[in-house]
């Protein structure tokens, strides 16, 4: 008796579907995660957070324990009606960013606002005091 090796072209077709790197490019993709810059003024640091599409509705912007957290949160669907068939899509993505704030920023003060796609965050900085300097004994 002989064993014979059966190929389905099939088959063929839909391995190559579910490639290695096809796969890993799908289930390994990042989070989503926008542009940040960090503008030093003197009197204020701005914090810009490039998310277009995105509503002011969709942020939360949290000030904890010195950590300024910034998360966006968005769904977007498509639904295209035909005869014979109905194709609905959904996407969602969602990013956090965490910022350890430096000891001038006025916790209380932080103003947000959301125009043209961009997340602006203003913080009040006071004049910075440096905690005093204290020599450790070793024991």
């Amino acid at each position: 008796m002989t064993l014979i090796k059966t190929r389905f072209p099939a088959w063929d077709n839909l391995s190559d579907f579910f490639d290695d790197d096809w796969l890993k490019a799908r289930m390994t993709r990042p989070e989503w995660t926008p542009a940040v810059n960090v503008i030093e003024h003197d009197n204020n640091y701005e914090i810009e957070v490039a998310a277009p599409g995105l509503k002011k509705e969709d942020f939360n912007v949290e000030v904890e324990n010195g950590v300024l957290t910034i998360t966006g949160k968005a769904r977007e669907e498509d639904e295209e009606r035909r005869k014979h068939y109905t194709r609905r899509e959904f996407n969602m993505r969602s990013f956090s960013h965490s910022f350890t704030l430096p000891q001038d920023v006025v916790h209380d003060d932080v103003a947000a606002k959301y125009e043209e796609g961009i997340l602006r965050l203003m913080l009040k900085r006071t004049e910075r005091k440096l905690p005093p300097k204290k020599k450790v004994l070793i024991k």
